[in-house]
């Protein structure tokens, strides 16, 4: 399958999809039949996007995405595979300008939640936050230290008032760092013990260095942790269901237990790497054998909730 970025005009694109993935995007077609689950299901993580100039991608983004990621799109995904609620982190082509997102929590209280971005390195992002929190209705918010020297942030000065301030609004605090970054977090969590911190993506560690996901089990101390085991398309050396990933996903199931661990799908940036919204489900519905009925309700709806609890 043509990566994203290289498909060309949208209609294109997405009619390339239709024929790969008509259960997820064909149009008009009938919902699948999702498995009855005596809990609701809820993704803990997308993104949305719209080309449009009244919300312009940030000058940063020299790669813009050639098709949109609506909620409308988004919507219709949901309600084929059965999944109630979604959180809504905001997209990095935005960077600091969430009001994209904003306008779509202020169109679908009933179906979302969002997650906002604030510039790490700007020393006003604790009262940033305080804006978007109480203002805006966000949910929490995304930090993405990289490896590379400049996401040393994390270790400077700017990190605590941000991290107490986020404890004090009493919202989540979501890492997208790589497993490397695992120990320089520790600082942070440690004087927090009120805090929720989620780890996304099993911190992207590969499935081919074991030993690397210690530094991830090692947050398990903190019982305010919790951990996105999205990815498995993208780590996987394998085709679906990855089975080398799901091995991944075992040693955070055996440490952290079910109970702070939840599913992601990542739409729509999964498509990338030949994963459909419905597999993102179904990997964990049916094809983690180590998982029983009640290891799925936690992660697929409540450990979400804890984090994200939405309203009945």
């Amino acid at each position: 399958m043509p990566a994203l970025r290289k498909v060309g005009p949208a209609a294109v694109y997405w009619r390339v999809m239709s024929d790969l993935f008509p259960g997820d995007f064909a149009a008009g077609a009938e919902p699948l039949a999702a498995s009855p689950t005596p809990y609701r299901i809820v993704d803990p993580h997308v993104h949305v996007w719209k080309r449009d100039p009244q919300y312009p991608f940030a000058r940063e983004t020299t790669h813009p995405p050639d098709t949109d990621a609506t909620p409308e799109m988004l919507l219709q995904l949901m309600k084929a595979d059965g999944v109630m609620k979604t959180v809504i982190i905001q997209v990095i082509h935005y960077r600091w300008d969430n009001s994209y997102l904003a306008g779509v929590l202020k169109q679908y209280p009933e179906y979302f939640q969002g997650v906002c971005r604030v510039n790490p390195e700007d020393p006003a992002a604790p009262d940033r936050l305080s804006d978007l929190v109480e203002q805006q209705g966000f949910r929490g918010v995304r930090i993405s230290p990289s490896a590379e020297p400049g996401g040393d942030w994390i270790r400077g000065p700017l990190m605590p008032p941000l991290w107490k301030r986020c404890g004090e609004l009493k919202v989540p605090m979501t890492v997208l760092t790589p497993v490397t970054r695992m120990p320089d977090l520790v600082p942070l969590i440690e004087p927090l013990p009120e805090l929720t911190v989620v780890i996304d993506h099993m911190a992207d560690c590969p499935p081919d260095t074991p030993d690397e996901l210690q530094k991830l089990l090692a947050l398990a101390r903190f019982p305010n942790v919790f951990v996105k085991t999205s990815h498995c398309w993208s780590l996987s050396k394998q085709p679906y269901p990855y089975l080398d990933a799901q091995e991944q996903v075992k040693r955070l199931y055996d440490v952290f237990g079910p109970q702070r661990l939840m599913w992601a799908t990542d739409w729509p940036i999964l498509l990338q790497s030949n994963c459909s919204y419905h597999q993102a489900l179904t990997l964990v519905r049916d094809d983690m054998q180590f998982l029983n009925n009640e290891d799925k309700s936690w992660m697929l709806s409540k450990t979400v909730e804890r984090v994200w609890p939405f309203p009945e």
